[in-house]
Order: C-alpha cells, then structure tokens, then sequence
C-alpha cells in the first residue's frame, strides 16, 4: 500500500463527473493505495519540514457521494510515497511558490509532475522550444509589435499567457474596431505578456488533446467549439467525440515524448489543431474522464503504473 497525498483545489470546486484528479484517485484506491487531500494554502515549510494540513479522503464514484473526509491532521510530506501536484492554474507566485516547496521533498518522495520542472514548463512557454510544429505565435506586451504580428498573419487569437479552460481568448481580425480595446484591457487585467497566434479556422473541426504518460501517447479526444464559440475547451462548452492519431500527430508525440520523459513530466495533455501544436499542458492536464466516456481507455491504469515504476525507480536509486 503507497501512501499518496493530492494537492488539489478545494473539493467544492470540483466538477467530479469529468475530473482528471478524481479518476487518479479512483485508480489509487482500486490499487489498495492510501489518499489524503489538501489544498495549496494548507503547506508550511518550517525548517526543513514541510507538511501540510491535510484529510485522509475515500472516494466513490457515486453521483451524490465523491467522497468522505477523515479529521485534519498535519501530515509530514517526506512521509509520503506519492504527492500528485494537481491544483489548477492560474500559474502564478502561489503556484511557483509551492513548486519550490515540494521540491524540498523529490528525492525521498515522488511528485508528479517533477515540481522543477513544471515551473520551468509554463504551457504556453515551453511549447516555444517546438516552433517549427507550431502555428505562428508571439509573445509580448508590445502593441506594435502584435500590429505587425496582425499584418502579417491576418486573423489572430488573443489570449493570456498563464491562463486556463479558455478563459479570456479573443479573436482579432486585421480590422478589428476592438483590437484597441482589448489591448487596453489586457494591458490593465494582466502584468505579463500575452500569446498572441495565428488563427486556425480548422479549430472548428476541432482541437485534439492527446494525452501522453510518461512520454508517450496513449489516448485522444477531439473537443469541437460549440457553433459560437472559438473556444473547445469542455469547461466553456465543447464537446469530446472519440478519435485516433494521425501521421502528423504521431509526429508530434515523437518529437515531444523523449523531452516530456526526461523532465519527469509524467502525466501531460497537448494541444493540436490541423496538425499544429498550440498548447503543452503539465500542471494539471484533464481527459482522462472524458476519454473513457467517449469509448476509450481508462488511461489512470497505465498513468498508475509509470507512476508505481517511477517511485521504483527512485527507491531503488535511493
């Protein structure tokens, strides 16, 4: 039996029909394995000793009973066999702040994804090591600088740089008469850059998520916008159909999987549309529910079982 503590938001907030930290926990407890739950705001680091305010959790996957929480007790992470990182973004100084706390546990304990290496991957930075495989993207504050971005590459996408679940993406087109005031907006409600890319009208088709473990691709759903909306994410209305990798995606997870796998990336969801990768997602990647629903694997077992050969791994290196 592994003892696993979740650092995830706080239960009321989570939509467990289609939640990707539920489905872990679902595969945990099938395993035999122990759970405990807290939240970001529960961490202390005193000394050298970081532990969290956390419940022992069972979870049902029963409509009207998730689950059931022990007492709070402070638990000692080192303890721990397993921490699934699992909070959603946005990815900001609370974010960063408990990577660099949890880091201070690797080595005694597996946490997945590698704290590190999340900070260091923002989605929508990291993706820019893998230009070639994406549409044309820039990243700044600059306005004059996305006026020439807009002149050369016609209808654009607007979006935050450390946002999520679709949230504030905006088509501009050349002439756009709310290009000034969206940039004014943004310019006031966000401190870092933003992404601005081109537009695929292909995403109408749909924006593949494939989900790799431990670098490799094992599952995809393809979430298609509703009729007025550009956005597919599930949270803003898209829906998942079943569907299957084609040459160029097959690519795409080649290039990325040995880079993922070597970053202790474990668990991680990517972003294509038309064949072009737009997004890489490691700090809370979701479909696993949705992947299932829609006739295809049950992807908390294999995740489940690099997780186990990790921490194998890491004991036996130990």
């Amino acid at each position: 039996m592994l003892e696993i503590a979740v650092q995830m938001d706080p239960l009321e907030r989570i939509n467990f029909a289609g939640d990707s930290t539920f489905a872990l926990m679902l595969e945990a407890k099938r395993r035999g394995h122990r759970l405990w739950f807290y939240t970001p705001d529960q961490l202390s680091l005193e000394g050298g000793r970081l532990t969290a305010r956390a419940h022992h959790i069972d979870v049902f996957d029963e409509p009207g009973r998730y689950y059931a929480l022990g007492e709070a007790t402070e638990l000692d992470l080192s303890s721990m066999d397993v921490v699934l990182l699992r909070q959603d973004p946005p990815f900001d100084l609370a974010y960063i702040t408990s990577t660099h706390f949890l880091e201070r546990i690797q080595g005694r304990t597996l946490v997945v994804n590698d704290p590190g290496h999340v900070r260091n991957a923002p989605e929508k930075v990291f993706v820019m090591d893998f230009v070639d495989l994406m549409p044309p993207t820039l990243i700044t504050r600059d306005r004059a600088a996305i006026e020439r971005f807009r002149a050369k590459h016609g209808d654009i996408v607007m979006k935050p740089l450390y946002g999520h679940g679709g949230a504030a993406v905006f088509k501009v087109t050349p002439r756009d008469p709310n290009f000034g005031s969206l940039f004014d907006m943004f310019s006031t409600s966000f401190r870092e850059p933003w992404v601005a890319q081109q537009f695929l009208p292909e995403v109408a088709k749909g924006d593949k998520r494939i989900i790799l473990i431990d670098g490799e691709a094992l599952g995809a759903i393809n979430r298609v916008p509703a009729q007025d909306d550009i956005r597919s994410n599930m949270v803003r209305g898209g829906a998942a159909a079943a569907t299957e990798l084609d040459d160029r995606e097959n690519e795409i997870c080649a290039r990325l999987g040995p880079e993922l796998k070597k970053r202790g990336l474990i668990f991680v969801g990517i972003d294509v549309i038309d064949g072009r990768l737009t997004e890489i997602n490691v700090t809370s990647p979701t479909g696993l529910r949705a992947l299932k629903r829609v006739g295809g694997p049950d992807l908390a077992v294999p995740l489940f079982d690099a997780i186990e050969s990790r921490l194998k791994a890491l004991r036996a290196a130990g």
